[in-house]
């Protein structure tokens, strides 16, 4: 069948609402478990799920996602699916794109980012290999470019936990302003891509102000979980750790050294109290990622009985 034929008999449409998310999860992925209650909970909506069919076949679909319900838009691209069998699901994919795209975002609207789980291994297994670069592709030739691949980690019950470091206390933030003088201070020399971004375009005031008020306030679970760790002898802070639950998981949300006291280790006993207060929960697993390129985070979470279950491409225009 020709291109043009196969691209003719498509449907391109978003879903009619919950009762089609079995129809939209035939293609697989990791995260379809969790669409119906994104659905139901406000952070999905149905014109924000796009389908590409031939007949009543899927051969590509779309979502976007939102940190919470009520949102006026969306704040990731976080799905875009191909059928890899099909010969022309990449063309699908790229007139579903377009379609769904001038929907969700407006004509001349900004894209927001787009994030995707990924094999491990997937740079070594030739159809994982095949199957990230069409997507990419597709994004690729609306401007998107790669920007960051993340480890994702995973501490699960049964692992050891982390020993104490005798040289550091811990005690709950005094309040939002302790905690936010010492992640604008975490930011000076970060790793992070994204804190890295956030820096070339903010100040680091308004970047730690701005996680605050998009991610830390979000967290429903006890601020008394929330650590400074500080100097056993002199009380002097040296980092912090917000162990949380998001919608989805128990989370190392957020871990940091401060400048002066990097290079000592530090980092190990803070990642070993945030597991510890989230594992006293008797929780399934923790999770939790850092960028490929930060290795010192990458090997504390290792130290720490963290593996490696997954990595995530981050995309973005």
């Amino acid at each position: 069948m020709p291109s043009d034929a196969a691209l003719a008999e498509l449907v391109l449409r978003p879903i009619s609402g919950p009762e089609e998310i079995e129809l939209f999860n035939t293609l697989p992925y990791t995260i379809n478990h969790e669409l119906a209650d994104d659905l139901a909970e406000g952070r999905r909506i149905p014109a924000w799920m796009w389908l590409a069919l031939r007949g009543e076949r899927v051969v590509a679909r779309v979502a976007w996602w939102a940190k919470a319900a009520g949102a006026t838009g969306p704040d990731a691209l976080d799905i875009l699916d191909i059928d890899d069998e099909d010969p022309y699901a990449v063309d699908a994919a790229h007139a579903l794109f377009a379609k769904a795209s001038a929907s969700v975002i407006g004509d001349g609207g900004t894209h927001v980012e787009y994030g995707r789980f990924i094999p491990g291994d997937w740079r070594e297994d030739p159809r994982a290999r095949r199957a990230v670069e069409h997507r990419m592709a597709v994004l690729e030739a609306t401007g998107a470019r790669l920007t960051v691949e993340r480890l994702r980690l995973e501490w699960r019950p049964g692992t050891e936990l982390p020993a104490r470091d005798p040289r550091l206390a811990f005690r709950p933030a005094l309040d939002e302003a302790e905690l936010l003088a010492l992640q604008t201070r975490v930011l000076d020399g970060t790793l992070d891509f994204h804190s890295q971004d956030d820096l070339k375009k903010n100040s680091a005031d308004d970047v730690a102000k701005e996680w605050w008020d998009d991610e830390f306030a979000r967290y429903t679970t006890p601020r008394e979980w929330w650590q400074i760790a500080t100097l056993a002898d002199t009380g002097e802070a040296v980092g912090f750790v917000i162990p949380a639950k998001n919608s989805y998981h128990p989370i190392i949300a957020y871990i940091g050294v401060v400048p002066e006291h990097r290079g000592k280790g530090y980092i190990h006993g803070i990642l070993g109290e945030g597991t510890r207060i989230l594992a006293a929960q008797d929780v399934p697993r923790i999770r939790a990622a850092t960028d490929v390129g930060n290795v010192p985070m990458a090997a504390a979470f290792e130290r720490a009985g963290f593996v490696n279950f997954e990595r995530a491409i981050n995309m973005a225009w």
